[in-house]
């Protein structure tokens, strides 16, 4: 019997070129979707027919609520080895295996530095005057960085990344994370803020490399944001319920803050009408942090592999116990 696979939010179309997929053929037929999954009934109506599923990130809820109603799903990859949007608990009750993959770290740093340099340089504007062969040959003055202060919120992998982009720019770096002491920061060449509120005080950037938790969840609110320089920038690479959407939109409508680098959204793909499309205080993008040619062949290299590891009986990269598969 052939199984179904699907490959969720596939939205450039090159899932199915990024691994060797015919290592499947005669035991798996694999179908990508290009467009979002969707909620509730939605989703449940594209994947209820689909024995595996290969997700994307956090980009579909996998809720008790849909895991019970896809009565075929028996393998539920994620890219990544960490997903917020799957209930594992659920998943094992119903004896469906979770998967995950490895991935690359240094995109995700990357883009959070591309969305400061977009910023400070003014690049989006500048470079759609260029375009349109506009009166002026230059619109804006822009900022440099060396001397300025950069504050790196979280010191894991990408955190620290980014601070070293902040040494090499010849910026002052300062980090906070809630496990940081003198010593680590001494040992990572940057300067210690023994609370949040200090690091943002004293920061003309602010880059935010957290986990989203409980604890996490709106760290950065309207407090946090008026005690900000009324020109620095917050630049948010990880997920967007870190920060307090609408108290982010009246900080930056209200000139509180500078301006934002964003990738990431409380709610994605981003409604056309929401207020951060109108900005011009901010330089957004589409959730691209790790949406590079080398991340997607790690992610479905190993997802492949994942697929194959379940059909001979030896699962690898498993996230969660199951009793008993489901067959």
């Amino acid at each position: 019997m052939t199984l179904n696979c699907a490959i969720l939010d596939d939205y450039q179309q090159i899932a199915l070129s990024m691994a060797d997929w015919r290592a499947l053929d005669g035991k798996v037929r694999v179908e990508s979707f290009a467009d979002p999954t969707g909620t509730g009934a939605q989703a449940q109506q594209r994947l209820r027919d689909y024995d595996i599923i290969v997700a994307m990130r956090e980009r579909t809820v996998f809720d008790a609520a849909l895991l019970e109603q896809l009565p075929k799903l028996k393998l539920l990859i994620t890219t990544g080895m960490h997903n917020a949007s799957i209930d594992t608990e659920a998943a094992a009750r119903l004896g469906i295996i979770v998967a995950g993959t490895g991935g690359v770290v240094g995109p995700a740093a990357e883009i959070a530095w591309a969305l400061l340099m977009a910023l400070v340089r003014h690049i989006p504007a500048e470079a759609a005057n260029f375009r349109a062969s506009g009166e002026r040959w230059q619109l804006s003055v822009g900022r440099g960085l060396a001397g300025k202060t950069l504050g790196v919120v979280g010191l894991g992998k990408l955190g620290k990344l980014v601070a070293g982009y902040g040494r090499a720019f010849g910026m002052e770096v300062a980090g906070w994370s809630r496990s940081n002491t003198p010593e680590r920061s001494a040992a990572l060449g940057i300067g210690f803020s023994p609370s949040l509120d200090d690091l943002l005080s004293r920061s003309d950037v602010v880059s935010l490399h957290l986990t989203l938790t409980p604890e996490t969840a709106g760290i950065i609110g309207a407090r946090e944001l008026g005690l900000m320089k009324k020109d620095a920038l917050l630049i948010n690479t990880s997920r967007g319920p870190l920060v307090d959407e609408p108290a982010l939109i009246a900080a930056l409508e209200g000139g509180k803050i500078g301006g934002a680098g964003l990738d990431v959204f409380d709610r994605e793909p981003l409604p056309a009408d929401h207020p951060f499309r109108g900005l011009a205080n901010v330089v957004a993008t589409p959730h691209l942090g790790y949406v590079t040619e080398e991340t997607y062949r790690v992610f479905y290299r190993d997802a492949l592999e994942d697929i194959s590891a379940w059909l001979a009986g030896n699962p690898v990269r498993q996230l969660n116990t199951t009793e008993k598969a489901r067959r």
